[in-house]
C-alpha cells in the first residue's frame, strides 16, 4: 500500500512539474523587457521550458556562421504532440499534386518567425513570452491548441541579434536614457540588421545563399505550415503594421490567401482597438518579391504575413516618440505578443478551412498562361547551380524531349520554334510547387502598383544567363537526370604544354589550386590554332619548361589537381601553332595570383561588402584581407595587388590616396556609387552620362497623389536590362553573346575613349520590371561596365552589382574574370 501511495505521489509530482515552467523573468533574473537578452540565454530558456512539458517539442535545426544554435519549438495539445509525425506526414500528403484522397482532418499549422533582422530585437523578447503563455495555457488557449500546431522560431538571425545586443548592453547607461542623442540609440557600422556576412536574411528565402536560410527552409519544407508570420520592427514613430498587405500583390496569390489576410487583420484590430494602440494596414508592405518571409510562404500555399512594430535599433530600451509619448521595449514586445496570440486564435477558429484551402492550393492544375518552362543547357556549371536552387526549393523538373514547340523566347521576346534537346531543363507547372516555380521563372511579373517595396524583376533565366523558353503547352521531360560525358583525364607527363579553357567559376578554383601548389600558368591574349583545334583569348596554358623542377619532384601533381576539379585539358607536344603566335611568344604571359583586399568601414555599404566577402570566402574559398577604409592609403602592391571598393560614399580624396598604388600595378575594382569618387578626377576618364530632358508641365490639378506618381516616374525599383558586351574582353569570358543585369538606379556613364567598354546599355536594353518613364528616357547608349589603364595598373568600373544578393549567378562569372583575367 505504501509503495502504491509513493508511486502515486511521484506520478503526481512529475505531472505537477510538467505543468509548470519558469517565467522568462524568473529564469533570466530580470524583468522581461528591462534588458535585451543574449541569444544563448534565449536558447537555454526554450530548452528548459521544452523539457518541462509534454506538449512541446524542441528542435535544433542548425548552426549559424558564428556557430550559434538555430532552434524552434513545436507546441500543441499533448494528444497532437503524441502523433506529431503522423500529422506531419499527412500534411505533406496534402501538398502532393493530384492527391485528392489526402485527409484534411488535422490541425492547422501556424509558424511564428522572430528577429530575422538582428537589431529589430523586441520580437525575440516577445517570443519568450509567447512560449511561456503556450507552455502554461489557459483553458481557452488549450482549446486553440487542440486544432492548431504552433511552431516558434525565436530568432532567425542569432549572429546579427548578438551583434546588436552586445553593443547595446555594453554602451547603455545604468539608467534608461530615452534621448536619441545618447550613443546607445546609434549602433555603429555595420549594425545588427544583417547576419555574419552582412546579408539581409529577409531577402534570402528563395535564394538560400546563407547557411541560416538553407537550414531554415529545410525545416520549413518538412512542415509546410498553413500560416506564417514574420515579426519585424520599423521606425519608432511608426504605428504597428499587420495584414492585409499593400498592392502590388502578385497575380498568382489566391482569393483565399487574400481573404484570410483580411480575417486576421480584423481580429488583430479588435485587440489593438481595445488597448487604444495605433496601427495601419494595406500600406507600404506588398506581396511581390519572392524571397521575403511573407511572400515565400504565400508562394508555398500558406498565408504569409509581415507584422511591423515601431522601434528598431534606434528605440533602445525606451525612446520618446514625436507625439511626446514614451515607447519602451516592454511596449514593443507586448504588441508583438498580442498580434501573435490573436493570429493563433484566428487560425484555430478557421482551422478546418485553412487546411481545406491549403489542400486545394496544391491539387488544381495550372491555369496560367505558361504551362512549361524550358532552360537550354548552354552552360554546364550555371545549369548545375540552377538545378541546385530548384532542389533546395523542392521544385520538380525533368530533362529532354524530341519535339518542336512554338514558345516565347526569353532572349528575343518573341515567339520562336524550339526543339527540346537531351539535357535541356523542363519545368512543368503541374506540380505542387507550381506557384513558386512560375514566380521564379515568369519572363515578366505583372505589377499592379509601381510603388513597390523591393525589386520587381528576378526571372532566373536572366539571372543565370541561360537561353530559356516559356510554353503554353504542358510538356513533360523524358529523363530524370542529365546525360553527362566524363572527360578523359589521362595526363601526358612529357607534354610540351597542357592547355585548358576558362569559362566558368570553377575554373578559377582550379587555377587557385594550381597556384597554391606552386604551378606557373600562362594566359593567351589572342586566339590560336594547334593540332586542328582553335583556342580563344583567355585560354590558359601550363608549360613544362616553366615547371621543370616542380613536376620532376612531384610526379602527378598537376594530374591530381585536374582530376579533383574534373576539368578537361589538352596536352600538346609542340609549341609551334598552325594559326596565331607560337607558344614561345611573349603573347602568352605568366599570370599572377590575386592578393585581394576588401574595403570595410562606415563609408561602405555593408550589404554589398557582405556579398563580395561571402562570395570569395564561402563560394570560392579564397583568402582575402578585410581592411578599414582609413588604411588603404598604405597599400603595398607586393602584398595587395587587388583592392575592391564596394558600393559606398568615399569622398573626393580617395583617388589621390590610391593613385600611386594603381600606377605601380594595382588593380582597383569599384562598385556602383563608389565610382562617384573618381568622376572628373584626373587621370581617370570616367564621366557620368548627362542627359538633359525637357521638364514636363505639371497637370493643372497637381496634388499629393500626382506628386507621388511623378516621383515614381523617376525611380527604378529593380528592373532587368540586356547589356551588349565585348565578347573578346576578358571581363566577359564564359558569358556568351550578351549579359543581363539587374539595375536598381539610373546611373550611366560615358563611353571610355582610351579604355575598354566591356558592357554597354543601348536604347533597346529594357527587358522586364518596373522602370519609371523618366528614368527610361535616360537609360540609353552608355557604359555600365568598363576598365581603363593607369600606367601599370587597372581600374574596373561596375556600374551595376554583379553579385546582387548572391543569386545573380552570371554576374559571379564576370566578377571572377576581373580578379584573374584582367591585367
Amino acid at each position: 500500500m505504501k509503495k502504491l501511495l509513493l508511486l502515486g505521489f511521484l506520478i503526481f509530482l512529475k505531472s505537477s512539474l510538467l505543468a509548470q515552467s519558469p517565467s522568462p523573468s524568473s529564469f533570466l533574473g530580470y524583468e522581461l523587457g528591462s534588458k535585451f537578452t543574449p541569444h544563448y540565454k534565449v536558447v537555454s530558456y526554450f530548452k528548459t521550458v521544452s523539457e518541462n512539458h509534454n506538449h512541446i517539442k524542441y528542435i535544433n535545426y542548425g548552426k549559424t556562421y558564428e556557430n550559434r544554435d538555430l532552434i524552434a519549438v513545436v507546441i500543441s495539445s499533448p494528444e497532437n504532440i503524441a502523433r506529431l509525425e503522423e500529422i506531419k506526414k499527412n500534411n505533406q500528403q496534402l501538398t502532393v499534386f493530384g492527391n485528392s484522397s489526402a485527409s484534411t482532418d488535422q490541425p492547422a499549422i501556424v509558424w511564428l518567425s522572430y528577429n530575422v533582422h538582428g537589431n529589430e530585437a523586441s520580437s525575440t523578447e516577445s517570443a519568450m513570452k509567447m512560449l511561456h503563455t503556450l507552455a502554461n495555457p489557459t483553458e481557452q488557449i488549450k482549446n486553440w491548441l487542440k486544432n492548431t500546431i504552433v511552431i516558434i522560431d525565436p530568432c532567425l538571425n542569432p549572429d546579427g541579434r548578438d551583434r546588436y545586443v552586445s553593443y547595446f548592453n555594453s554602451s547603455t547607461s545604468k539608467l534608461t536614457n530615452p534621448n536619441t542623442i545618447s550613443r546607445e540609440h546609434s549602433e555603429p557600422w555595420p549594425g545588427g540588421r544583417s547576419n555574419h556576412y552582412y546579408f539581409d536574411l529577409n531577402r534570402d528565402w528563395a535564394w538560400q545563399s546563407q547557411i541560416e536560410s538553407q537550414n531554415r527552409i529545410k525545416l520549413y519544407n518538412e512542415w509546410m505550415p498553413q500560416v506564417h508570420v514574420d515579426f519585424h520592427e520599423q521606425g519608432y514613430n511608426d504605428p504597428y503594421y499587420f495584414a492585409p498587405a499593400a498592392e502590388p500583390i502578385h497575380a498568382d496569390i489566391t482569393p483565399w490567401q487574400r481573404e484570410f489576410q483580411e480575417i486576421v487583420g480584423k481580429n488583430n484590430a479588435k485587440y489593438f482597438d481595445q488597448n487604444g494602440w495605433l496601427y495601419f494596414t494595406k500600406e507600404r508592405f506588398d506581396l511581390l518579391y519572392p524571397a521575403y518571409g511573407d511572400t515565400y510562404p504565400m508562394y508555398n500555399g500558406a498565408i504569409g504575413m509581415t507584422y511591423e512594430q515601431g522601434g528598431g535599433a534606434a528605440a533602445g530600451l525606451a525612446v520618446v516618440m514625436e507625439n511626446g509619448e514614451l515607447l519602451t521595449l516592454k511596449d514593443r514586445l507586448e504588441h508583438h505578443f498580442t498580434s501573435g496570440l490573436a493570429t493563433i486564435e484566428t487560425a484555430s477558429l478557421n482551422s478546418k478551412r485553412l487546411v481545406t484551402e491549403f489542400k486545394k492550393f496544391f491539387q488544381q492544375p495550372s491555369n496560367r498562361k505558361y504551362k512549361t518552362y524550358v532552360v537550354q543547357a548552354a552552360h554546364e556549371e550555371r545549369m548545375a547551380k540552377l538545378i541546385s536552387l530548384l532542389d533546395n526549393n523542392q521544385i520538380e523538373y525533368a530533362f529532354g524531349g524530341d519535339k518542336m514547340y512554338s514558345a516565347y523566347s526569353f532572349q528575343s521576346g518573341k515567339q520562336e520554334q524550339v526543339k527540346i534537346n537531351r539535357n535541356d531543363l523542363v519545368i512543368n507547372l503541374n506540380q505542387r510547387k507550381a506557384m513558386l516555380a512560375n514566380v521564379l521563372f515568369e519572363p515578366s511579373t505583372f505589377v499592379s502598383d509601381s510603388n513597390t517595396y523591393d525589386i520587381t524583376a528576378w526571372a532566373l533565366p536572366f539571372a543565370y544567363n541561360l537561353p530559356a523558353f516559356a510554353l503554353t503547352e504542358s510538356v513533360k521531360g523524358k529523363y530524370e537526370g542529365l546525360e553527362i560525358k566524363r572527360p578523359n583525364l589521362d595526363f601526358a607527363d612529357r607534354a610540351y604544354a597542357w592547355i585548358f579553357n576558362w569559362n566558368s567559376i570553377s575554373d578559377s578554383k582550379l587555377l587557385s589550386a594550381l597556384f597554391e601548389a606552386g604551378v606557373k600558368v600562362r594566359k593567351a591574349d589572342q586566339s590560336f590554332t594547334l593540332s586542328g583545334k582553335e583556342f580563344g583569348p583567355g585560354t590558359l596554358l601550363i608549360y613544362r619548361a616553366d615547371n621543370i623542377r616542380l613536376l620532376s619532384s612531384q610526379s602527378g601533381l598537376v594530374s591530381n589537381i585536374f582530376k579533383q576539379y574534373n576539368k578537361v585539358y589538352t596536352p600538346v607536344q609542340t609549341g609551334q601553332v598552325e594559326k596565331g603566335k607560337d607558344l614561345g611568344s611573349n603573347a602568352y604571359r605568366l599570370m599572377s595570383e590575386p592578393k585581394i583586399a576588401l574595403a570595410s568601414g562606415s563609408e561602405v555599404s555593408s550589404l554589398n561588402m557582405g556579398e563580395i566577402w561571402h562570395f570569395l570566402e564561402e563560394e570560392m574559398n579564397y583568402p582575402i584581407s578585410l581592411v578599414n577604409i582609413n588604411q588603404i592609403g598604405n597599400l603595398d602592391v607586393n602584398e595587395i595587388n587587388t583592392l575592391i571598393l564596394p558600393n559606398g560614399r568615399y569622398g573626393d580624396q580617395i583617388h589621390e590616396k590610391l593613385l600611386p598604388w594603381i600606377k605601380s600595378g594595382g588593380r582597383l575594382i569599384v562598385f556602383e556609387t563608389a565610382i562617384q569618387s573618381f568622376i572628373n578626377k584626373k587621370p581617370f576618364e570616367i564621366a557620368k552620362k548627362e542627359i538633359t530632358l525637357e521638364k514636363p508641365q505639371p497637370p493643372v490639378d497637381l496634388n499629393y497623389a500626382h506628386l507621388n506618381t511623378e516621383n515614381n516616374s523617376n525611380s527604378i525599383p529593380g528592373a532587368i536590362f540586356k547589356l551588349h558586351i565585348d565578347t573578346k574582353n576578358p571581363i566577359n569570358l564564359g558569358l556568351g553573346e550578351s549579359y543581363y543585369t539587374l539595375k536598381t538606379n539610373s546611373s550611366l556613364y560615358n563611353l571610355l575613349g582610351r579604355g575598354y567598354n566591356s558592357a554597354v546599355l543601348r536604347k533597346d536594353g529594357y527587358v522586364s520590371g518596373v522602370a519609371g518613364s523618366g528614368v527610361m528616357k535616360t537609360l540609353q547608349d552608355g557604359m555600365l561596365i568598363g576598365q581603363e589603364s593607369i600606367e601599370r595598373g587597372q581600374i574596373i568600373y561596375f556600374g551595376v552589382n554583379p553579385l546582387f544578393r548572391s543569386f545573380w549567378e552570371a554576374g559571379k562569372q564576370m566578377f571572377v574574370n576581373t580578379l584573374w583575367m584582367v591585367d
